[in-house]
């Protein structure tokens, strides 16, 4: 080479890096003065960058990855008790762990799904996928009403092949061919020589189907979210419930929930059944668990039947049965022997046993062997099926009401009830109260068996465990209208991503045109959208119907009988295959996709 040509070639080299630069145009220009090498380029404007971020959100590698940062940010409200759920739960976690308590509510880790951060991913996901299937949908709506493109030149270099010769009219092979594949159910029609045909559209519907799909659930959740309504109820067997605001034990709601949408219904607890096994290795586990209930909707009483998995369904509200424990009957006494409280006392089950704890609190009626007005605690402690007698233990052996034993401890004093703070039912305050002691000074405590009665020392009164012991169920109503539509996407993504995966778009060219020797050559190939085993089967099952209405020679002609001894022709002759041979082996690379008339974006060919 020359120098001038080194030269010339060296500047060319260094205007082709100055169009590639990245560079900002001010430093190059700068750069060009000092007569340093340019390698900037075009700098994009606000335009250009907002296109960029457009392009990388709405492909498809961005929406899986703010797919798996979305499973990823579920991890945290998995495992660490959520407002949304369990308020004590959440506070008990705080107060177990003070030093890592700042760090997630900085994180937003105790009210996950409502965060700042994992609202912008489902957001961003939101609009990565609609950018993801919109495009692709029209394309796909072109490609349907496009036809297959026509024949590449070389059909032998395609992944499936195979061919013959036919004493067929070359017009007629087309013809039958074309009847084939339209039998076989191919989108088939005349392409010059040849016939094109293309099956399994239903590959890129199902693939459109699941990410639709997809969006579905995602609109489905946060409508779900926003106008979804839980709350639970504890009910003592014959003990009713109204569903409206004050009724509820706890209630949670979305934020665009009202509390006018609640369904306007009520309904009464007739009867809870438990029943559980007896013997063996599954002893005390629920064999019947089931809530016989009376409930109305503005008509008639009808009965119904809650068991677990089975809710009562009213109008768009479902209640379900997810609790059961025991409410021991017990009646409370002044010196005077006046009746001060008499009822069912709900006890909170601790075990699998039913082993219950609780309070029993007499806030108004009571007053002392002097006239005075105080109020009654008494902490509660209940076994169905009393066990460890004589051992120093009371704890319960079985769930049944076998042998029930109740132990109480007493206390007099200020309950704290009318404070003005919240108290859990099931607990006593005793900042304020003072135990009862019996006669030799001893804190009192005592075990009853139903009917029994413990007296309260100085003519304080008594308290005594009644012989019915009722039981009590726990309810969660929910109303919660995004479920059916949450249904149908995920039925839909499973049969788009069912249909995307096992079915296989192709392509057929059958060409049929008369070769030199004036003999009918019919040339078959096929090429896949994606591999698979199947195609070259496919194609030599295309191939060996073809041949009963073209089928293969049993002789070569030969354009010059004279110049070829008979004997070659013979040779010929039996070397000719019987049946059309299908190759899965390619001959070299697919035809050049701009020498193909197919539609704009198919670049499989």
């Amino acid at each position: 080479m020359s120098k001038t040509d080194t030269t010339e070639s060296t500047a060319a080299d260094e205007a082709a890096g100055a169009e590639l630069s990245t560079a900002p145009r001010e430093d190059r220009e700068d750069r060009q003065d000092r007569g340093d090498a340019v390698t900037g380029g075009p700098v994009l404007g606000a335009v250009g960058w907002i296109r960029w971020f457009w392009r990388q959100l709405t492909s498809m590698r961005v929406a899986l990855i703010l797919l798996f940062l979305l499973s990823l940010g579920a991890v945290p409200g998995s495992l660490v008790p959520q407002n949304s759920a369990d308020e004590m739960k959440v506070q008990a976690f705080k107060d177990a762990h003070p030093t890592l308590t700042p760090l997630y509510e900085k994180l937003q880790f105790f009210d996950v799904y409502s965060s700042v951060w994992f609202s912008a991913i489902y957001l961003l996901l939101f609009v990565s996928l609609i950018g993801c299937i919109v495009p692709r949908s029209l394309q796909f709506v072109g490609q349907l009403r496009g036809r297959p493109p026509g024949a590449p030149r070389r059909l032998d270099r395609l992944p499936a092949y195979t061919t013959w010769r036919t004493a067929a009219e070359p017009e007629q092979a087309r013809e039958a061919a074309l009847a084939l594949l339209r039998k076989r159910r191919f989108r088939a029609h005349r392409a010059g020589d040849a016939v094109a045909a293309e099956k399994g559209y239903l590959r890129e519907a199902g693939n459109l189907a699941f990410h639709v799909a997809l969006i579905v659930m995602l609109v489905a959740f946060a409508w779900g979210q926003l106008l979804k309504s839980e709350g639970g109820k504890l009910i003592v067997e014959g003990d009713g419930f109204s569903n409206t605001l004050t009724q509820y034990d706890d209630f949670k709601s979305g934020s665009l929930f009202g509390t006018d949408a609640l369904e306007p219904f009520s309904f009464t607890l007739d009867s809870f059944t438990g029943t559980y096994e007896k013997s063996g290795p599954q002893r005390g586990t629920p064999r019947t668990f089931e809530a016989a209930v009376t409930y109305s909707r503005g008509g008639a009483d009808e009965k119904a039947v809650i068991r677990v998995n089975e809710p009562l369904k009213v109008g768009d509200s479902k209640v379900y049965l997810i609790a059961h424990g025991y409410a021991p009957v017990v009646t409370v006494k002044d010196g005077r022997g006046k009746t001060v409280f008499h009822g069912a006392v709900p006890l909170l089950p601790i075990d699998n046993n039913i082993t219950s704890t609780g309070a029993i609190k007499v806030m108004d009626g009571y007053r002392d062997k002097n006239g005075k007005k105080e109020q009654l605690g008494f902490q509660a402690f209940f076994v169905p099926t009393f066990a460890g007698a004589g051992q120093g233990t009371m704890f319960s052996q079985f769930p049944a009401l076998d042998f029930p034993v109740m132990a109480l401890t007493g206390f007099h004093g200020d309950l704290r009830v009318n404070a003005g703070l919240p108290q859990n039912v099931y607990q006593l305050d005793k900042s304020k109260m003072t135990q009862f002691k019996d006669a030799s000074g001893n804190k009192l405590a005592q075990r009853l068996l139903p009917g029994e009665t413990m007296t309260l020392p100085g003519g304080a009164g008594s308290i005594t465990f009644e012989k019915d012991v009722k039981e009590w169920a726990s309810f969660q109503v929910s109303q919660q209208p995004g479920n059916g539509l949450a249904l149908a996407g995920a039925i839909a993504a499973i049969a788009g991503l069912t249909g995307s995966l096992f079915i296989q778009r192709r392509r057929i060219w059958v060409r049929a045109a008369r070769g030199e020797d004036g003999v009918t050559v019919v040339e078959m190939a096929g090429l896949g959208r994606s591999e698979s085993a199947k195609l070259p089967e496919e194609l030599a099952d295309l191939a060996v119907a073809l041949t009963a209405q073209a089928p293969p020679t049993a002789e070569t002609p030969r354009a010059d009988p004279e110049a070829v001894p008979d004997t070659a022709g013979t040779a010929e002759s039996a070397a000719a295959p019987a049946a059309p041979p299908a190759s899965g082996v390619p001959a070299g690379p697919a035809e050049d996709p701009a020498e193909d008339p197919a539609p704009s974006g198919e670049a499989d060919k």
